[in-house]
């Protein structure tokens, strides 16, 4: 276990390189599009770092935000603070703070960039269709990817992620500003220029490429997560229990959007289920593995 955590926390600093390239890649190409690869290079680096540290700071509170998350009043949520502070002491871990989603669908998620920055939100649905010890395994889970130091990749994936997808879009709106009504000069260069067409393509794909990278942040850290949570309870058919009644619910968690769709401890968004002909291409973009392998694995502990 604790080689699978150290690799998890190698595993993250590559992918944090990978966004922070990305980025700047994703800038060399608006400027190579828009005919001054220098500026666009230097804006991206300049902006990837900006976004790169605020995202280390501050991302817990931008992931908590975007998700209209509440902190979590002790006396309304005895329970909740209850569990939480037994799972805490027999983990060794500091309390995080706690945080309510108004929201039917059941779900949660961790974030924070350590155990001593932590937090973890549930949405009301899963307060109200969980029993006690399927919450208990459900906050093992989420505290474990606090131990297993997941939430610092995850939560910066946010802030990247959102950041890719607004240089490529703006970059690209940029481009057609005229809405094609003036042709101007640097336009028909660009147009026979070999490496305007490659950043443009660039342009295209660099948002889908953040989204593999994103769906990769969280598939082998959600099945470490229940393992290392059945560790910590030390009860798995907790766990299973609620991974059950979470693959049986097909409420859309509203709460969630696609730069969070990783954190949170099922697929929250719909449209993962697709089995027709291009299935295969869109579980590339699921972060999270299939609910029924996750629970067939804890089976066989």
């Amino acid at each position: 276990m604790h080689d699978l955590i150290s690799a998890n926390k190698r595993r993250s600093i590559f992918l944090i390189l990978g966004f922070v390239l990305l980025t700047v890649a994703a800038g060399a190409a608006a400027g190579q599009v828009s005919g001054n690869p220098f500026f666009g290079t230097s804006i991206a680096m300049i902006i990837s770092a900006v976004m790169a540290f605020t995202s280390y700071w501050k991302s817990d509170k931008i992931a908590l935000r975007v998700s209209r998350a509440q902190p979590a009043d002790e006396q309304t949520y005895k329970r909740l603070h209850n569990l939480v502070e037994g799972l805490c002491i027999a983990g060794g871990l500091p309390k995080p703070r706690l945080y309510v989603i108004d929201d039917p669908a059941p779900n949660a998620f961790a974030t924070g960039r350590n155990p001593k920055h932590a937090a973890i939100a549930v949405t009301s649905g899963l307060l109200e269709k969980l029993d006690r010890v399927e919450l208990e395994g459900v906050l093992a889970h989420e505290l474990s990817h606090i131990r297993n130091y997941d939430i610092l990749v995850s939560t910066i994936a946010v802030t990247l992620v959102g950041t890719i997808a607004i240089l490529t879009d703006l970059a690209i709106r940029m481009m057609w500003w005229n809405g094609g009504r003036v042709s101007r000069s640097s336009d028909r260069r660009n147009s026979s220029n070999p490496l305007a067409l490659i950043g443009f393509a660039l342009l295209i794909i660099a948002p889908i490429i953040a989204r593999i990278m994103q769906a990769s942040v969280s598939r082998r850290r959600e099945s470490l997560a229940d393992v290392s949570a059945c560790q910590l309870t030390r009860y798995p058919p907790g766990l299973i229990s609620a991974l059950e009644k979470l693959q049986a619910d097909s409420t859309v968690t509203h709460s969630a959007s696609m730069a969070t769709a990783h954190m949170w401890i099922e697929q929250p968004l719909s449209g993962v289920n697709d089995a027709g002909r291009l299935g295969g291409f869109h579980k590339l973009f699921n972060t999270h593995p299939p609910l029924s392998e996750r629970i067939a694995t804890l089976r066989e502990m």
